[in-house]
């Protein structure tokens, strides 16, 4: 009898399962759209960041992220430049050294440093594309990376102030001159002048000032020839800004896979691409005059890096990606 109502105990717990399976079924995604979610810490030539990705079905993915070009600095040589005539400029600089010491009381280099630095980093937007049904390793990639217009900028250390304050002054003591407006005694060339109202004296004062030139710092020179001199700003600073569309189209592909064996949680992958960042960047001067457009024949690391900005009208994506599933 025990046997009998145990067979039936078990057989009535069997029907009562199976109806249950059978009236609530479990849900399940068919058509595998955000079914699970990757983040991806990643590394490249567009910096640092991490992404979020989800599928759109079995052949799609969407990915979005941001990176970040950590702040590393470099640093760049310029002479200071007395009037248009580069083979005459030493020999006018010595001669005005004494004068701007003694108006800044700061020894006056003839040389400016400059640091450049890049300060770019972007939101990115992409749709990734597996387009092999049996085969999930690579894909292919379009979509966009936005973000600030300025990619990098460069400026005079606060060690340079003192020159470039000189430059200034100085520039304003030209305008002066050659205006022939009364100032003050000063000192030149061993010499002590005060300035009057006097028509001969403001005549001797204009014939020199006009024969030194205005006093900058020489980048290189326009396309007519003509050499460009870049003055300091009200703020007797020197400053430049690379410049391109914020934005940027992406087009790429990459391949990735499992990072351990028989661990589907742990990925690694690379991507490849070109990110269109609207021809050829611009590399405008605080005067508005733009480096990689209107200006030739610049010498040292600037010209070279000017160049390479002038070459690059597609900028190269190289990116390593760590991917963990977070469900």
């Amino acid at each position: 009898m025990k046997k009998k109502i145990l067979q039936g105990v078990f057989f009535a717990v069997a029907l009562s399962a199976n109806a249950q399976q059978t009236s609530f079924p479990t849900p399940k995604n068919e058509h595998n759209i955000f079914n699970h979610l990757d983040l991806s810490l990643t590394a490249g030539t567009t910096g640092i960041g991490l992404d979020l990705a989800s599928p759109l079905g079995d052949y799609l993915q969407l990915r979005a992220g941001y990176s970040i070009m950590p702040r590393f600095e470099y640093r760049t040589t310029f002479e200071v430049q007395v009037g248009q005539d580069a083979s005459s400029s030493k020999a006018k600089f010595s001669r005005l050294q004494g004068l701007l010491e003694g108006v800044t009381g700061k020894k006056v280099d003839e040389k400016v440093d400059m640091i450049g630095k890049p300060t770019y980093h972007n939101f990115k937007f992409l749709i990734d594309v597996f387009p092999f049904k049996n085969n999930k390793h690579w894909h292919f990639t379009a979509g966009f990376f936005w973000g600030p217009s300025k990619i990098a900028t460069a400026y005079n250390p606060t060690e340079e102030m003192s020159s470039l304050l000189a430059v200034s002054i100085y520039n304003n003591l030209y305008e002066k001159a050659i205006n022939r407006q009364p100032f003050v005694t000063f000192q030149m060339d061993g010499q002590s002048y005060v300035w009057t109202d006097d028509p001969e004296f403001l005549d001797v004062l204009e014939e020199k000032f006009t024969q030194l030139g205005r006093m900058g710092v020489r980048i290189g020179d326009y396309k007519d020839g003509t050499p460009y001199i870049i003055e300091p700003d009200e703020n007797s600073m020197v400053k430049a800004d690379v410049r391109v569309n914020a934005f940027k189209p992406y087009i790429g592909f990459g391949y990735g896979g499992r990072l351990i064996k028989g661990n589907d949680k742990y990925k690694v992958s690379f991507d490849v691409g070109a990110m269109f960042w609207g021809g050829t960047p611009s590399v405008i001067a605080h005067d508005g005059v733009d480096f990689a457009k209107d200006i030739e024949n610049i010498p040292g690391k600037v010209g070279s890096y000017v160049r390479l900005v002038k070459a690059v009208k597609v900028f190269p994506v190289l990116e390593f990606r760590l991917t963990r599933t977070l469900f």
